[in-house]
């Protein structure tokens, strides 16, 4: 579809030859996206950039003019095409992460059932899948247990009476997961999942459901944005279920 050639944008981005500035390449491929012929001048020293940000009393680069005016940085430029919300009206929480995770966990798990059995309609996909949704989510805890077990620490019971416990329950959880996946030492995954999984629906439903407190979910790491409550109960009662489960697929089922 050709660009209306009367919609002008003027961007002034960072080109130097230790530094391309990759918010300014976004801007620039959202300006054109939209339909705008981008004039686009390089600001190519670190002298430049700072004159051309004191001249227009702007704190970053890029920036972006449409007509006579200025829409900003690459955050604004979203804001302005609507693609997000204002700051003021965003959210502080987001499922995105675990959303992301238990896609692939299941796509994975498909893939898995059928380059085993020929097809995705299996019970060990099923199983799959949340063996390798532990595993993920366990990595994502990994990345930064000090900031995981901080955040565990305001709802955990067991973590309350033993912090060290915040710091043991990503490679619990990592552990059980990987040997699920595996179908080894069910003995020994089983009861480790199964705890950790008991202990944790447990803290989440009292902070949740009884104690009626609002707080971010560790599942996905420190840092996260998931609210503490139906996901963090769901990752715990599939440990919980994996737990029981494999005892009696391999020692009584066989």
């Amino acid at each position: 579809m050709p660009k209306d050639a009367s919609k002008t944008a003027q961007l002034y981005r960072m080109v130097m030859l230790d530094h391309l500035c990759p918010y300014g390449l976004k801007s620039k491929d959202l300006l054109e996206r939209e339909g705008y012929e981008v004039e686009d001048h390089h600001l190519t020293t670190r002298e430049e950039t700072d004159a051309f940000m004191e001249n227009h009393g702007v704190e970053t680069t890029p920036q972006t003019w449409i007509g006579d005016k200025r829409i900003g940085g690459y955050d604004d430029l979203r804001v302005h095409f609507g693609l997000d919300a204002p700051e003021s009206e965003r959210s502080d929480t987001s499922y995105q992460p675990v959303i992301a995770i238990f896609a692939v966990a299941f796509l994975m798990a498909l893939g898995l059932s059928w380059y085993s059995f020929g097809t995705i309609l299996s019970l060990r996909a099923l199983e799959w899948f949340i063996s390798i949704s532990m595993c993920l989510l366990a990595v994502q805890k990994l990345q930064d247990v000090e900031s995981f077990s901080t955040m565990f620490l305001n709802y955990d019971l067991l973590a309350h009476r033993w912090v060290r416990y915040g710091y043991l329950y990503p490679f619990g959880e990592a552990f059980a997961g990987i040997l699920m996946v595996a179908g080894a030492l069910t003995w020994l995954s089983a009861p480790v999942a199964l705890f950790i999984g008991t202990v944790g629906a447990v803290s989440v439903f009292k902070a949740v459901y009884i104690d009626k407190r609002e707080l971010k979910c560790a599942c996905v790491g420190g840092d996260s944005k998931v609210p503490l409550g139906f996901v963090s109960l769901t990752e715990n009662l599939m440990m919980m279920v994996m737990g029981i489960w494999m005892p009696i697929r391999v020692y009584l089922i066989g």
